[in-house]
C-alpha cells in the first residue's frame, strides 16, 4: 500500500492508472518503477474523466469543474453551467456570507432580563430569557446562566417567567417536505437549545415501556413537559406529530421499539423548550420561577445575565465539520438581518445571500432557497462553485475551517498518508452527493474543485415518508463518493505538472 501511495504512482505507473476507479485505491500488480517515456505517455495512461464517469455507472447527472487556484485557469469540466442541487455544500457559501457580514469575531448573546428591580433577592417584575440567535446554546450553558443569576443575588421572581425568541423569524421547520421526526429539520427561531432537539428514550418496564423526554447534555438530563410521547399499537407510521398548543405531541409505533433505545426528535416550540429546561436549572439553584409563557415583544429592563457564544469563526468551523442545518439557517438569517433586510422566510433570506454571492464571490447564477442546502429547489452550478472557491482561496477565510477529507482504500478505509490532501465540504441528500473544496497534489499544486452528482428523476419519486431511508439510496451514495475520489486522484496525477 505504501508503494501505491508514493510519488511514483503519480509520476510513472501506467499499470495502476488504466484500471477502473476502484483501482486507484488497490495495490498494484506490477512494479511502480518510473519508465522514462515522457510526460505525454504518462498522461495517456491516466483514465480520462469521461471514462471514470462511465465506469461508475451512476444513474443521473454528474457535473464537475476543477481549476488552478493561482491562475484561475479551468483544467477540466463536465456540465459546468448546469444548475444542480448543492446539498450541504451550500453551507460553505453560508459561512462566507455570515463571516463577511457579521465578522469572524461576532458573538451571539443570550440574556436574562428583569423588567423590575431586585429587592431582597426577588425580581419585582418579570424575568425574561431573551434569545439572541445563538445556534450553539445548550443545557450546560443554561445551567451556567442559572448559576450566574444566583450570583447576581436573585432567589425568586414576583412576576412571570417569559421567553423571547423573536430576534430571528419564527419558522416551523427548514424544509416542509421532510418527515416530521427527522432531527435535522427542527423549528427555527431566535432561541435554539441543543440544536432544537429533544431526547426520547424508552426502556422495557412492567410489561410495557418507560419513556422519558429530556433536554440532556453530557452533564444534565432535565425532563421536559413541553414534549410528550405516546406509544401506540400500530405497524406504521413509525412516528406521528401533532401541535398541542403548548406542547409537542408525539406517538410512536410499539412494534418498532424492541428492547429499548433512544433518539433525538426535532423541537417545534424552541422557546418553550428552552424555558422548560431553564426552569429546572434555576430550581437547582434554589430560584423559584412562576409560570412559563412566550412574549412576542423584546422586553425592556435590566440585563442580569449576558451569556455570549464562541466567536462566529469557531461556530462556522463546527458547522462545516458537523453539517448542522440549524446553525446554517440561524447564521444566514442573522447575516441577512444585519444587512438591513427583514426576511420572513428562509427563501427570502437566501435570496439576499444569492445577491451577495454574485457581487462578493463572482457567482453568475446562484439559486439557493435556504442556507443549509436541505431544500429541494436550491440550484448551483459547479462552475459557479469553483469561481467562489477561487475568489476566496487566498483570503484565509474559508480554507482553514473546511474539513479534511481523507482518501480511502478499496475497502473504504481512510488513508492518512495519501499524497493528495483535500479540504472540502460534503453534501448528501437522497440520490444527491456533492463535494467542493481544495485539493493539493503531490508536488504542491493547489486546485479548487466541485463535483455534483444527482439522480433527480429518482429523487422525485420518493415519498415524504421514505425520505429518511429510501431503497437504494445508500448504495447510490457510496458509488457517488467512489467516483468523487477517482476524479480527485485523476486530477492529482494528470495535472501534477
Amino acid at each position: 500500500m505504501d508503494r501505491l501511495l508514493s510519488r511514483r504512482f503519480f509520476m510513472g505507473s501506467a499499470a495502476a492508472s488504466v484500471l477502473a476507479p476502484a483501482a486507484f485505491a488497490a495495490p498494484p500488480d506490477t512494479s511502480l518503477r518510473p519508465v522514462l517515456r515522457g510526460e505525454g505517455h504518462f498522461r495517456k495512461a491516466v483514465p480520462t474523466s469521461s471514462e471514470l464517469v462511465a465506469q461508475a455507472r451512476l444513474n443521473g447527472r454528474v457535473a464537475f469543474a476543477v481549476a488552478d487556484t493561482k491562475t484561475g485557469n479551468m483544467l477540466e469540466e463536465m456540465s459546468p453551467s448546469v444548475g444542480m442541487p448543492p446539498a450541504s455544500v451550500t453551507k460553505a457559501i453560508t459561512a462566507l456570507y455570515a463571516l463577511e457580514t457579521l465578522g469572524a469575531g461576532h458573538v451571539f448573546e443570550t440574556q436574562l432580563i428583569a423588567t423590575g428591580g431586585v429587592l431582597n433577592g426577588e425580581v419585582q417584575g418579570d424575568l425574561v430569557l431573551a434569545g439572541g440567535g445563538d445556534p450553539t446554546l445548550d443545557t450546560n450553558t443554561l445551567a451556567v446562566m442559572a448559576a450566574k443569576l444566583k450570583e447576581a443575588g436573585v432567589r425568586s421572581v414576583k412576576g412571570t417567567f417569559y421567553v423571547y425568541e423573536g430576534s430571528l423569524p419564527v419558522l416551523d421547520g427548514i424544509d416542509p417536505n421532510q418527515p416530521d421526526y427527522v432531527s435535522y429539520n427542527p423549528a427555527v427561531t431566535g432561541v435554539a437549545l441543543n440544536f432544537n432537539r429533544v431526547h426520547f428514550e424508552w426502556k422495557r418496564a412492567s410489561g410495557g415501556y418507560a419513556v422519558t423526554m429530556d433536554g440532556r447534555s453530557e452533564k444534565y438530563r432535565p425532563a421536559v413537559t413541553m414534549a410528550a410521547m405516546q406509544i401506540t399499537d400500530r405497524a406504521s407510521p413509525l412516528y406521528t406529530y401533532s401541535d398541542g398548543g403548548a406542547r409537542d405531541n408525539w406517538t410512536v409505533a410499539k412494534p418498532a421499539l424492541g428492547g429499548g433505545g433512544a433518539r433525538w426528535l426535532p423541537v417545534r416550540k424552541p422557546g418553550l423548550y428552552a424555558g422548560d429546561v431553564f426552569v429546572t436549572m434555576a430550581g437547582a439553584q434554589g430560584i423559584r420561577l412562576r409560570g412559563l409563557a412566550m412574549t412576542k415583544t423584546r422586553p425592556v429592563g435590566a440585563v442580569l445575565v449576558a451569556q455570549q457564544s464562541a466567536p462566529l469563526r469557531d461556530i462556522m468551523r463546527d458547522m462545516l465539520k458537523y453539517s448542522t442545518n440549524l446553525t446554517a439557517e440561524m447564521a444566514g438569517l442573522a447575516a441577512t438581518q444585519a444587512r438591513g433586510q427583514k426576511p420572513g422566510t428562509l427563501k427570502e433570506s437566501a435570496a439576499e445571500m444569492n445577491r451577495w454571492a454574485k457581487g462578493a464571490l463572482g457567482m453568475s447564477n446562484p439559486a439557493l432557497v435556504d442556507h443549509s442546502g436541505l431544500g429541494d429547489d436550491s440550484r448551483v452550478s459547479v462552475q459557479d462553485m469553483v469561481a467562489a472557491l477561487i475568489k476566496v482561496s487566498g483570503s484565509g477565510v474559508l480554507k482553514p475551517i473546511l474539513k479534511t477529507i481523507l482518501m480511502r482504500d478499496a475497502k473504504r478505509k481512510p488513508l492518512s498518508n495519501h499524497p493528495i490532501n483535500v479540504v472540502a465540504k460534503t453534501g448528501t441528500l437522497n440520490f444527491v452527493s456533492t463535494l467542493a473544496g481544495y485539493m493539493t497534489g503531490p508536488n504542491g499544486r493547489e486546485m479548487a474543485f466541485a463535483i455534483f452528482c444527482a439522480d433527480e428523476p429518482r429523487r422525485a419519486t420518493i415519498t415524504r415518508a421514505q425520505r429518511a431511508n429510501p431503497d437504494g439510496g445508500r448504495a447510490w451514495n457510496v458509488n457517488a463518493k467512489r467516483l468523487q475520489q477517482s476524479l480527485i486522484e485523476r486530477w492529482g496525477a494528470y495535472h501534477e505538472a
